[in-house]
């Protein structure tokens, strides 16, 4: 039981703050899923979505009680740091997948959660890893983690347009709140667009370096695209009347240009993994693959829905079942992971901090 313990403290200490993602990997595979009418996949992908949500907040609040000077770290890391951001999206995830079954309530409460963190965090994060830190250029360590940025806030939208039709009251504020935080989103894209792009152009990148949060940049598309749909669909409002035109095109640009990367990033992977040899691991990066895989097939029925394009929403729905492959052998690698690293009796395999 000691080694045990002390393997479990390790990992909590090295534990990495982009491992929200396979709560979003989860509840988006589960949300598409029962828009699909599986519902026996999607209760049990919820299962798993809620379940990792729980511990990972008890591992995170664990962590930092216990183990304050590593959280800054990466806090203070340009290269780790956006991961923390996958807290706001897996919250508000959870919270799009509990609406499904009528609970407003918990859902409103994890908006307000996540809404709230990501107003503090969208300030924090970026002065403390970019601006904060005496590390020049800062640029050199761009990478697809910067993303999901734009996840978070796409996130906070799409929650808010959930809640929309559900809140009479509190209506044109959802509606001011789905549209504000989905135009933010969209800058925000451009911005971490031009930051990754400059590291990828000014330094030389290696096999390794193009590792697998890379993808989030198809998924903070897809999620431009979900969430410019679901506000599509909302109900009149003066900040949904304004916009709905420019943001209904803008989903079908974004949409676009999501199904242009996934064949780039197919033979990226190929690239690192086949032309190079670079080892296939298991480390929390891997859901980054996952949740944009299922994001894509989620936006995908919702904007064929919303804009009456049924040929997107076939490719959604067809490319839903790719994503729940996905994340079966991610979830399998990661069993046997945990149980080798944590559990098992023996010596503890090498691991490096990412792959906590």
């Amino acid at each position: 039981m000691t080694v045990v313990r002390d393997r479990l403290e390790d990992s909590v200490r090295s534990l990495n703050p982009g491992y929200f993602a396979i709560v979003m990997a989860s509840g988006i595979i589960s949300v598409g899923m029962k828009l699909g009418g599986f519902d026996v996949l999607s209760v049990l992908l919820f299962i798993v979505c809620a379940a990792a949500y729980v511990t990972l907040v008890i591992l995170t609040i664990w962590r930092i009680a216990a183990y304050r000077g590593q959280v800054v770290d990466d806090l203070t890391d340009a290269s780790r740091g956006f991961g923390f951001f996958t807290f706001i999206a897996g919250t508000d995830v959870f919270g799009v997948r509990l609406a499904m079954d009528g609970h407003h309530a918990a859902t409103a409460v994890l908006l307000t959660i996540a809404g709230l963190t990501w107003i503090v965090l969208g300030y924090v994060v970026p002065w403390t890893a970019v601006l904060g830190t005496s590390e020049r250029p800062v640029v050199a360590r761009a990478n697809g983690t910067w993303f999901i940025w734009v996840v978070a806030a796409q996130s906070v939208a799409v929650a808010a347009a959930t809640l929309e039709p559900v809140y009479d009251g509190a209506r044109r504020f959802l509606a001011v709140v789905a549209v504000f935080t989905w135009s933010v989103g969209v800058c925000l894209y451009g911005a971490a667009g031009i930051f990754v792009a400059a590291r990828m152009l000014l330094y030389p990148l290696r096999p390794r370096d193009l590792t697998a949060p890379y993808w989030v940049a198809m998924g903070a598309c897809a999620i431009t695209v979900l969430a410019g749909a679901r506000i599509v669909e909302m109900e009149d409002a003066p900040m949904v009347n304004a916009t709905r035109g420019l943001i209904g095109g803008f989903a079908v640009v974004f949409w676009a240009f999501a199904t242009w990367l996934i064949p780039v990033l197919v033979a990226a992977g190929w690239w690192r993994h086949i032309t190079n040899k670079v080892p296939l691991r298991y480390d929390a990066t891997v859901w980054s693959i996952v949740f944009p895989l299922g994001m894509y097939a989620v936006a995908g029925i919702y904007l064929g829905r919303a804009d009456h394009i049924p040929l997107v929403g076939m490719v959604g729905s067809a490319e839903l079942w790719c994503a729940f492959t996905v994340w079966c052998v991610a979830f399998v690698v990661m069993v046997v992971h945990l149980w080798r690293s944590v559990v098992q009796v023996g010596p503890a395999p090498v691991e490096t901090q990412e792959s906590a």
